[in-house]
């Protein structure tokens, strides 16, 4: 094979700095990286291969903590090319910059990483594809969000398509990248004890919780034309549905994996007149102690209709889950920063044991937490000692840490080294982005057609607007809150 050669479009932004060049150095450092090979830094901003190395060993000294040995060994293989990747002119600069990097006339083991603005997404292939750098062995990975809508997903897999095969395109989303989202297969196909009770019979009702307690941090232009939706919804969520309700693969391999991923997708019932005004709630986070409201952040409309938070009831219409609804919800400016999945089991059918103390018996009830401390919860009903039978919920409670913990920003690292391996199995296929978007569309349609359709305030630090609140109660259920801190306070705290 020919010496491999990764090439970032995008090299002097904030995602490199903060994410890719923390990830590759530490597939450097555990000696994953292909023994011969080179990255190719390309931006507008002006440097030399100097200049540029200097730059990222400081960078990189702000974002792998402590300090390493081998940064600076590894800094030597990085290079740089100023050209605007909008145009075309600077694709024929880069061809010949990747000969002399190689020493090979049409050098094949590249790996293009797209870590641009969405709008040069549809651009970069063409000019490559123009430039003849489109070849058998190339890869390219591209951020989200994948499209906007339905119609510009489907136009920009066209794109893709004109000028790679699908097996060369890796879509490529960090929280599949997560030792604990992978975890959730592993406990659900692992475990004879959980398995036969995965479905309609014995559970109740799923909730699935990824929020902030952050604002939206400089990024007021971006999230302006994104929102909740397009930003957290129609990609991470729904990808952790998928996790939480797919079927076993008959064998684990990427095409099997995707193609269940894509059933969990089609499955989706689709949302009615009711589901989007009743079953969809969106809030925007308003000004609350020192907290500044979404309105008053650089970048953002005084007016905007922008949600910074959203709680959505979904369906899944097959045999497995017909009649279980699954509650999502995203939101910035929330009390904690936690990802995590909530899975409740059904009453036992009699209830003898009743009430006493104030404390009743409750459904069981499984937490797989994502992020931040990495674990699985269970709840379950316990006799307290001495007189009568009063019963109290308890919980057991396993810390992924008790696996040797999970190393800090490893989701890229993760990911990166797959594609270089040539295994697609966590990125999504664009069968998979079409399905989704099918079904999220309806909703971005039917707040542009209906511009008063409700948004509502909540103020930062907050769990949401208290409609998202009403809209579980229908189903006699309530949002699981974690307390500020994750840990057990004198509040009361679900873990």
């Amino acid at each position: 094979m020919s010496k491999f050669v990764m090439i970032i479009f995008g090299a002097s932004g904030d995602l490199t700095k903060r994410k890719l060049m923390p990830a590759l150095y530490s597939l450097y450092k555990d000696n994953r990286l292909p023994e011969e090979f080179s990255i190719l830094g390309i931006g507008r901003t002006d440097y030399a291969d100097d200049t540029y190395r200097d730059y990222i060993l400081n960078e990189l000294e702000h974002f792998v903590t402590p300090a390493e040995v081998g940064m600076k060994e590894f800094c030597t293989h990085l290079h740089y090319l100023s050209i605007d990747p909008a145009k075309e002119e600077g694709y024929e600069m880069l061809g010949k910059r990747l000969q002399e990097i190689t020493g090979e006339k049409a050098p094949d083991n590249l790996l293009f990483y797209l870590a641009t603005p969405p709008s040069l997404y549809g651009v970069i292939p063409l000019h490559l594809k123009k430039a003849g750098l489109n070849r058998k062995h190339t890869r390219i990975i591209v951020e989200k969000p994948f499209g906007y809508d339905l119609k510009s997903a489907q136009e920009l897999n066209k794109i893709y398509a004109s000028v790679f095969e699908e097996h060369q395109i890796y879509r490529i989303d960090h929280f599949l990248g997560k030792e604990t989202a992978q975890n959730v297969l592993a406990f659900r196909f692992a475990n004879g004890i959980f398995e036969p009770l995965w479905n309609r019979n014995y559970i109740d009702y799923v909730e699935i919780t990824a929020v902030e307690n952050l604002g939206i941090e400089q990024r007021g232009g971006f999230y302006e034309t994104a929102g909740a939706l397009r930003d957290m919804v129609q990609n991470h969520l729904i990808q952790l549905v998928a996790l939480t309700a797919m079927e076993p693969p008959a064998v684990f391999n990427a095409d099997n994996f995707r193609n269940e991923v894509v059933k969990v997708y089609e499955s989706l019932t689709p949302l009615n007149e009711v589901d989007l005004n009743e079953h969809i709630v969106r809030g925007q986070y308003t000004a609350s102690g020192n907290k500044k409201g979404y309105r008053e952040e650089k970048g953002v409309a005084p007016d905007s209709r922008t949600e910074t938070y959203i709680a959505m009831k979904l369906g899944i219409s097959n045999w497995r889950w017909s009649g279980v609804p699954f509650y999502i919800r995203t939101g910035k400016q929330m009390p904690t920063k936690v990802t995590e999945i909530v899975v409740h089991f059904r009453e036992t059918p009699h209830q003898m044991f009743h009430c006493a103390s104030g404390n009743c018996p409750r459904a069981n009830k499984l937490i797989l937490r994502l992020q931040p401390n990495e674990g699985i919860v269970l709840k379950i009903g316990m006799k307290v000692p001495g007189a009568g039978f009063e019963v109290r919920q308890v919980t057991m409670d396993f810390s992924y840490a008790q696996l040797g913990g999970v190393p800090s920003g490893d989701a890229y690292a993760r990911l990166i080294d797959d594609c270089i391996q040539g295994d697609p199995t966590l990125f999504t296929r664009s069968d998979a982005v079409e399905a989704s978007w099918k079904f999220f569309d309806p909703v971005l349609r039917y707040w542009k057609d209906n511009p008063d359709a409700p948004l509502y305030g909540y103020p930062a630090g907050t769990w949401g607007p208290l409609e998202s609140e009403a809209m579980m109660h229908e189903h006699g259920a309530d949002w699981t809150n974690p307390c500020k801190n994750l840990t057990n306070t004198d509040q009361y705290c679900e873990l």
